[in-house]
């Protein structure tokens, strides 16, 4: 038992590092692909890029898991819905990250908005909740995060994000803050098949996390993914299975210390079309 309490505190040092820094990136699909996520148009972009929203084109519906180092305690669990409007779309989500003696819960509501055929933009607004035991208590904050997204070519694509550049204070006592970063990204479709993605995620005060992914769209119905992270060090591999309505990711993550952290992710929507 004692074992177990020392792990997971090492554990959830390291969980929380991530979480933070990727501030709570979104779906299997992202996770595969060792966390590239700005770039991509779907209902996750509602937490990974909500630039990424103005191209929804009908309502959807999802639930990610995430059973990191296959520890219940530092589960990460989320739910998304999106709803699009006139040029764009609105998507609303929840998670929660932790367990009873720590945890950490979001409700944000973003926007995207296109600005024109390849490009668009998009807002999030967060309420930031984090609670440390009995002793510890509970704390709030507001945060907001701004995506952009464009569409240079028919191969190449690029996106941008700054998340809380309010600097949310996480605690008052000894001014912790939530963490700000900036991330960018370029995307590169070798062919309707194959594309390449890679990702820069700089925290002001941590190195920055370099991120490259392949995605290979073997046939409509099924996709296969992997990628790497340099900060810290995490292989990825993963796929999605696309039926009628739903769609069915599955990633896991691989830590040479740790070991592996599964996620698997459910989208709905009324058809394909998006």
């Amino acid at each position: 038992m004692k074992k177990r309490i020392i792990l997971l505190s090492i554990l959830l040092t390291t969980k929380l590092l991530s979480f933070s820094q990727n501030n709570g990136i979104s779906g299997a699909r992202s996770y595969g692909l060792a966390g590239n996520s700005i770039l991509l148009q779907d209902l996750w972009s509602t937490n990974n890029n909500p630039a990424g929203l103005a191209f929804q084109k009908e309502w959807a519906a999802g639930i990610p898991y995430e059973n990191q180092f296959l520890q219940s305690e530092l589960s990460n669990k989320t739910a998304i819905i999106g709803y699009p409007i006139s040029n764009g779309a609105f998507g609303l989500s929840i998670n929660q990250f932790g367990y009873s003696a720590y945890n950490e819960n979001r409700v944000g509501l973003s926007y995207g908005q296109q600005l024109g055929k390849n490009i668009s933009m998009g807002i999030q607004i967060n309420y930031l909740n984090t609670r440390i035991g009995e002793a510890y208590g509970t704390s709030s904050a507001i945060s907001g995060n701004i995506g952009l997204m464009a569409k240079l070519n028919d191969e190449l694509s690029i996106a941008a994000m700054l998340i809380n550049p309010n600097k949310a204070k996480l605690a008052d006592y000894t001014d912790e803050r939530y963490p700000t970063l900036i991330k960018l990204g370029l995307g590169y479709e070798f062919s309707d098949k194959v594309t390449l993605m890679s990702e820069v995620a700089k925290d002001i005060d941590f190195d920055a996390n370099v991120k490259v992914g392949i995605e290979y769209k073997a046939m409509k119905l099924i996709h296969f993914r992997i990628g790497y992270a340099t900060e810290p060090a995490l292989s990825s591999f993963g796929f999605g299975i696309n039926l009628d309505q739903f769609k069915l990711d599955f990633a896991s993550g691989f830590d040479s210390t740790f070991g592996f952290s599964p996620q698997i992710s459910l989208h709905y929507s009324p058809s394909q079309k998006q």
